[in-house]
């Protein structure tokens, strides 16, 4: 056996290194383990006691990409083992991820929550969500702009004055557009709004020059917008110097108006009586005046004012036309209207008076009231008479032939 031992040892031949490696003593094994320990400093391998400042920086490194590696996954450069950034093959950086830092609303500085800026509102020219308030802001004293004359400035709008080339173009439309409103309330907020200043005596003028050529609900209109004027917009003062101007300009007002010396003295009663007129400022004019338009308007007034304390009402002195006054004031008035046509027989006198009851749409009613008249008479007399004005005034065309098919089915159906 041992021979056969030595035989097999002399064909294959042991080196020293297998020898040395296939069983080691509890010396040599412990020196091993120790150099391996002293060659390796958190997983990175040195190969000499020269380089491990070398490998502390780069395990630092690593930490450091550990702690970020979260927020900034996707985002950037990624880093190799070695801390550097890692690159393509040809030498450039990996592509990122679409969101890039520039559109990032997350801190980049590490702190915080990760939540949006301005809670979700912002943007460019926004300060914050809808809704919210944002208090007043305290002036600081150390601030190197502050100015101390700024606390006590007041800021107000100034609106220039209304220049005289402008004054009717501007005022003439809000009239005209109050004959068809009727709101002095609108008309007050609208002069407010104009800085007039020493034109506002020429409102009162104009008002009035437009309503001489108008109807004569207009003119009541007129007269009630100068009483709710005075006070507010106007001054007596205003009034006063307005029917002034009214009483010189009269000789030219009456051309283009022949009966303009007795409605302007109509107009002077009616703003004494509404106390926006002195009672003396007729006592003013007495002996003074030279122009026969002004003397007859002032005595026309005179006369008026006289009427008045006789019982006459001078509030009521244009009567009120059109649909602002009730439907039995109305049919009052056109029964009136009929009963003196029976009694004088003028067919145009009863066409005037219809047509200053300024209701064409309310024409209907004086047929019914007619015919209603005819069935209550006795005779024959007043079937003729009514028969011929409406006839005059269907031919002039007061009366419309639909107003009259309108009457005959009602009483029809009646």
């Amino acid at each position: 056996m041992a021979t056969d031992c030595e035989a097999w040892l002399n064909a294959n031949p042991l080196d020293a290194d297998d020898l040395s490696d296939s069983f080691l003593s509890g010396e040599e094994e412990n020196g091993i383990i120790t150099k391996n320990i002293k060659n390796e400093i958190n997983g990175n391998w040195i190969s000499a006691p020269n380089s491990i400042h070398e490998a502390r920086l780069k395990a630092k490194a690593k930490r450091r990409l550990r702690k970020t590696s979260s927020r900034d996954s996707g985002r950037g450069d990624s880093f190799s083992e070695n801390g550097d950034p890692s690159r393509g093959t040809n030498g450039t950086v990996p592509p990122t991820s679409p969101k890039s830092k520039l559109l990032d609303r997350k801190s980049r500085a590490g702190k915080g929550r990760g939540l949006p800026k301005k809670g979700g509102a912002g943007g460019k020219g926004v300060w914050g969500p809808p809704g919210e308030v944002y208090d007043l802001e305290e002036v600081d004293v150390k601030d190197p702009n502050y100015d101390e004359a700024q606390e006590n400035c007041v800021y107000e709008t100034v609106v220039p004055p209304l220049e005289e080339g402008a004054f009717e173009k501007t005022l003439t439309p809000i009239v005209q557009e109050y004959f068809e409103h009727g709101d002095t309330n609108e008309v007050a907020e609208l002069l407010g709004e104009l800085n007039l200043g020493s034109m506002s005596s020429g409102v009162p003028m104009l008002a009035v020059s437009l309503a001489l050529e108008a109807k004569a609900s207009h003119r009541e209109l007129t007269s009630r917008l100068l009483t709710d004027l005075c006070g507010r917009v106007l001054s007596r003062s205003d009034v006063e110097s307005s029917f002034d101007k009214l009483l010189r300009e009269l000789p030219d007002l009456v051309l283009d108006t022949p009966g303009a010396t007795q409605l302007v003295g109509q107009f002077i009663a009616r703003a004494v009586k509404d106390q926006i007129l002195s009672k003396s400022y007729l006592d003013g004019y007495k002996g003074r005046v030279d122009c026969v338009h002004a003397r007859a308007a002032l005595d026309r007034a005179a006369v008026l004012l006289k009427m008045g304390m006789g019982g006459l009402r001078i509030d009521n002195l244009w009567g009120t036309g059109g649909g602002q006054r009730p439907v039995t004031q109305l049919v009052r008035e056109m029964t009136l209207l009929l009963k003196e046509y029976l009694l004088s027989g003028d067919n145009k006198e009863a066409e005037r008076c219809l047509r200053e009851l300024e209701v064409p749409h309310f024409h209907h009613e004086f047929v019914y009231e007619a015919i209603v008249m005819v069935l209550e008479s006795k005779g024959e007399k007043t079937f003729k008479m009514v028969l011929q004005l409406l006839k005059f005034l269907w031919v002039s065309s007061i009366i419309t032939v639909d107003q009259m098919r309108r009457v005959s089915l009602s009483a029809t159906w009646w």
